[in-house]
C-alpha cells in the first residue's frame, strides 16, 4: 500500500517522459492490487487523482447505417419494393426540408432492408432484380425517341387529356409577346427590303435585307429559348432551364456578328472595289420599313420600362445587367435597325445626288459596324450572365445584415450570392451558430420541471447516455428548424432568392 501511495504521488507530479521509467513500479502495483481489494485501491487513489467517468468509445461499423431514415421513394427504387410493402413498416414523422410540407414520412433503413429480403428471399435475388431494372431503364432511354413518336402518332387515340401547356401562354405577354411581334415585323421588313434591293441594286439595301433576315432568324431562336426555359426541372437539371434564354441570346449575338455584320462588311468592300451605279430609289419602302421597326422598338422599350420599374432599377441598369435577355436582343436589334435604315437612306441619298456609288458602299460598312457593336454587347452581357455574377452589393449587404442581426448567429463567413439569371438568386454562407441560444430555444419549448425530474433520475452511465441521446437529437432538430427559419427570412427579404445553402460551422 505504501508503495502504491508513493507511485500515485509520482504519477501526479511527473510528466509523460518520466513515466516511461516506472515500468517496474507499475508491475509492483499490479502485484499489490492482486492482494488488496479494488475498492480499497479506489478509495486511496481518489486522494491523489480526480476520477473521471468516461463512456467507452463506440465503434460505428457499416451496420450502424441501418438505423438511418430513408424516404418511401428511395425504399421503392433502391430495394425494389411496392408501396403496399411499406404499409406494414414503422412510419416515422420527421421535419420536412421543404417549405410547403410541415412533416414527411420516413422509414428505418433496417426495416426496409429486412422487408426487401422477405420479398425477394436473398440478397442475390435482390441484386439480380436491381440489375434487371437497370437494364430495362437503359433500354427505355435508348428507345425514348421511338416511344415519343408512337405517342404522337396515337395522340388521337389516347385523347387530349392533358391540360393546355403554359408555354403557349408565355408568347402572349411579357418577353414572349415582344419576340413574336418582332418576328412578324422583321419578316415583313426582310421581304420589302429584298424587293428594294432587287429593284435598285443598292449595296446598302442589300445589307438592310440581310440585317432583317438575321433579325428574323435570331428572334425565332429567342422564341425557342423562351419555350425551352419553361421546362420543368428534372434530376439532370435540378435548377431548371432558365439559362436557355441567355444561351439563345448569346447564339443570337454571334449570329448577328457573323451573318449581319460579316455580310454587310463583305458587300461594302466589294462595292468599294467594284463600284456600280444605283438605280432609282424606293423611298416609300424605306420609310415604311422604318415605321415598322420603330413600332417593334416601342414595344420592347415599354416592356423593359415596366420590368425595370418592377425591379426598382433604371432603364439603363436593366439593359446592361441583361435581366431579360430576350427583350434586350429585340431592343438592341431594332434600335440598330432604325439607325441602320437612317444610315442606309443617307448614303443612298448622297449616291443619288452625286452619282458616286462609293457613298452607298460606305453606308454598307457603317451598317456592318453598327451590327458588330450590337453583337459584341450582346455576347459580353450574356456571357457575364452565364458565368454567374454576384448580385448588387447593396442587396448582398442587406442579406448579410439580416443574418448577423439574428441572435442564433455568431458570425458568418464566405458569403456568396450568385445571380442565376431571370431573377433567380442562389445564396450561400457558412454560419457559426450559437449553441447556447439554440439550446435555450429548445428548452423554452420543454416542461422544465419534468426535465429536472428526468435529470434527477439519472444514476448510471447508461441512463445518462440515453438522456443525452434523446435530448441531443431534439436539439439538432431545433437547429434544423432555425436554419429553415433563416432561409425563409432571407427569401422574404429578397424575393429573388430561390435557393439558400447555409453551411453550419
Amino acid at each position: 500500500i505504501y508503495k502504491f501511495l508513493g507511485l500515485a504521488t509520482v504519477f501526479k507530479n511527473c510528466n509523460c517522459s518520466q513515466l516511461r521509467g516506472l515500468h517496474s513500479d507499475i508491475e509492483l502495483l499490479f502485484e499489490v492490487s492482486s492482494v488488496v481489494s479494488m475498492s480499497d485501491l479506489t478509495c486511496v487513489s481518489m486522494l491523489f487523482f480526480e476520477v473521471k467517468a468516461v463512456l467507452k468509445k463506440r465503434e460505428y461499423g457499416p451496420k450502424y447505417t441501418q438505423n438511418n431514415f430513408i424516404t418511401g421513394v428511395r425504399a421503392i427504387n433502391e430495394f425494389c419494393l411496392k408501396s403496399s410493402d411499406l404499409d406494414q413498416l414503422r412510419k416515422i414523422k420527421r421535419r420536412s426540408p421543404h417549405d410547403d410540407t410541415e412533416t414527411f414520412t420516413v422509414y428505418l433503413r433496417s426495416d426496409v432492408e429486412a422487408k426487401s429480403l422477405e420479398v425477394w428471399g436473398s440478397p442475390e435475388a435482390l441484386a439480380r432484380e436491381k440489375k434487371r431494372r437497370k437494364e430495362a431503364e437503359i433500354k427505355y432511354r435508348e428507345n425514348l425517341f421511338r416511344n415519343q413518336r408512337l405517342l404522337w402518332e396515337y395522340k388521337e387515340f389516347f385523347g387530349n387529356t392533358k391540360p393546355r401547356s403554359s408555354t403557349a401562354a408565355m408568347f402572349f405577354k411579357g418577353p414572349g409577346k415582344v419576340v413574336m411581334v418582332a418576328i412578324c415585323i422583321n419578316g415583313l421588313n426582310f421581304f420589302f427590303k429584298l424587293l428594294a434591293w432587287v429593284y435598285t441594286g443598292s449595296a446598302s439595301m442589300f445589307s438592310e435585307a440581310i440585317h432583317s433576315l438575321a433579325d428574323t432568324c435570331n428572334q425565332a431562336l429567342l422564341a425557342l429559348g423562351i419555350s425551352q426555359s419553361a421546362r420543368t426541372p428534372d434530376p439532370s437539371h435540378p435548377y431548371g432551364f432558365t439559362n436557355m434564354r441567355y444561351i439563345a441570346s448569346l447564339i443570337s449575338g454571334v449570329g448577328i456578328f457573323m451573318m449581319g455584320a460579316g455580310l454587310s462588311w463583305y458587300h461594302g468592300i466589294i462595292g468599294l472595289l467594284h463600284p456600280h451605279p444605283v438605280e432609282s430609289l424606293l423611298w416609300v419602302t424605306i420609310f415604311s420599313n422604318n415605321f415598322f421597326v420603330s413600332a417593334t422598338l416601342l414595344v420592347a422599350i415599354n416592356e423593359i420600362r415596366r420590368s425595370a420599374r418592377a425591379k426598382g432599377l433604371s432603364f439603363y441598369q436593366y439593359v446592361v445587367q441583361s435581366r431579360d435577355p430576350s427583350t434586350n436582343v429585340v431592343l438592341l436589334e431594332d434600335a440598330a435597325a432604325v439607325l441602320s435604315v437612317a444610315v442606309a437612306a443617307t448614303c443612298m441619298g448622297l449616291t443619288s445626288l452625286t452619282g458616286n456609288p462609293y457613298y452607298d458602299s460606305v453606308g454598307s460598312l457603317g451598317v456592318g459596324t453598327l451590327l458588330g457593336t450590337v453583337s459584341a454587347f450582346l455576347i459580353y452581357t450574356n456571357t457575364e450572365a452565364l458565368l454567374g455574377r454576384s448580385i448588387e452589393p447593396e442587396q448582398l449587404q442587406r442579406l448579410t445584415e439580416l443574418l448577423e442581426s439574428d441572435p442564433v448567429v455568431r458570425a458568418i463567413h464566405d458569403v456568396k450570392a450568385t445571380d442565376m439569371g431571370m431573377s433567380k438568386v442562389r445564396f450561400k454562407a457558412e454560419v457559426d451558430f450559437d449553441g447556447r441560444v439554440v439550446t435555450r430555444s429548445y428548452l423554452e419549448k420543454q416542461d422544465i420541471e419534468q426535465l429536472l425530474q428526468e435529470i434527477q433520475q439519472v444514476k448510471t452511465l447508461e441512463e445518462l447516455e440515453a438522456f443525452m441521446l434523446k435530448h441531443g437529437e431534439n436539439i439538432v432538430d431545433t437547429l434544423g428548424a432555425e436554419v429553415d427559419r433563416l432561409e425563409k427570412d432571407l427569401k422574404q427579404r429578397n424575393p429573388d432568392v430561390r435557393h439558400v445553402d447555409l453551411e453550419i460551422l
